[in-house]
């Protein structure tokens, strides 16, 4: 993970490559229903001037990331999810009537599998990446052209780390769980 980025290209078979190996993420009746909308290079000022204006980078605590090469926009369908469920092999669950039927909401889960898969194939490629929480999400739908229906569950930005953060985030010095105090053994 980085938060500070160098403005070298990433070759674009390598991202692709990468995708290829989050298609292959579990997915609920193998549905799929995640996308990315891909800005490179120039492309990425698009985004940075909607979700964070000139006006407001001032001061902000990580210049760097602006520079990343590629940005990547999560999206997720649930509607993707009602017509594969709509299907003879599936109907009988009854989830393709309704995103109210399904117990947990697939689209996402499955999209978060698929991201997670492919920050760890950037990752394992050299190319650094940073998952985070976008913002001006209804300016960025009306540029981009997503649909209302579409889910927007962050932004990736990826690219070359500098050998060097600005500073580490606000959270660096909190401890990660160990193994022991996350895993529960025959019962809670």
């Amino acid at each position: 993970m980085s938060r500070a980025f160098s403005q070298e290209a990433i070759a674009p078979s390598l991202f692709e490559e990468c995708v290829d190996l989050a298609t292959r993420a579990p997915s609920a009746g193998k549905t799929q229903g995640w996308s990315l909308l891909v800005l490179a290079e120039d492309e990425t000022s698009q985004y940075w001037d909607i979700a964070l204006p000139a006006e407001k980078r001032e001061g902000f605590a990580f210049p760097s990331l602006l520079n990343a090469p590629l940005i990547a926009l999560v999206l997720a369908d649930p509607h993707a999810y009602l017509s594969r469920y709509s299907e003879p092999d599936k109907a009988s669950t009854g989830l393709g009537e309704s995103v109210e039927q399904w117990p947990a909401p697939y689209w996402t889960i499955d999209a978060s599998f698929a991201t997670m898969t492919l920050l760890l194939a950037l990752e394992d490629r050299g190319v650094s990446s940073l998952f985070f929480a976008h913002a001006q999400e209804e300016r960025l739908r009306e540029f981009f052209g997503i649909p209302a229906h579409v889910q927007v569950l962050g932004t990736i930005a990826c690219g070359y780390a500098l050998s060097y953060n600005e500073r580490k985030g606000r959270s660096s010095s909190r401890a990660r769980h160990t193994a022991s105090s996350v895993i529960h053994r025959s019962r809670w």
